[in-house]
């Protein structure tokens, strides 16, 4: 039997993971606006025009600073690194100390 391999950085990050992310981002910001804004209340159509103008607005600035800033994040791994499997968490150190983290020894 073949054993079974640990995802590589490259396979965590793939590009359309990231741009879907952005997307539902997006969505949610646009989402939130248009209903914030009245779009399903009974009113004049330029209320309704108003609400999907703004909308479409803050769905494109959240996409783009959605996409901006993981763009970036994905800047800080090291390229060296993108190649080699994941066998441990990645936000914790493995120490052979027993200390709680925010612990001081000194006295």
């Amino acid at each position: 039997m073949t054993e079974p391999t640990r995802p590589t950085r490259r396979e965590l990050l793939k590009p359309v993971q990231l741009l879907g992310l952005a997307f539902a981002a997006a969505a949610f910001g646009g989402l939130v606006t248009l209903f914030s804004m009245g779009a399903l209340q009974e009113g004049p159509a330029d209320q309704l025009q108003r609400a999907v103008v703004v909308a479409l607005i803050v769905a494109g600035i959240s996409f783009i600073v959605t996409l901006v800033g993981l763009a970036l994040l994905i800047l800080v791994v090291d390229p060296a690194q993108v190649s080699k499997p994941i066998d441990r968490p990645v936000m914790r150190t493995d120490g052979d100390d027993d200390t709680a983290p925010g612990t001081d020894d000194r006295r």
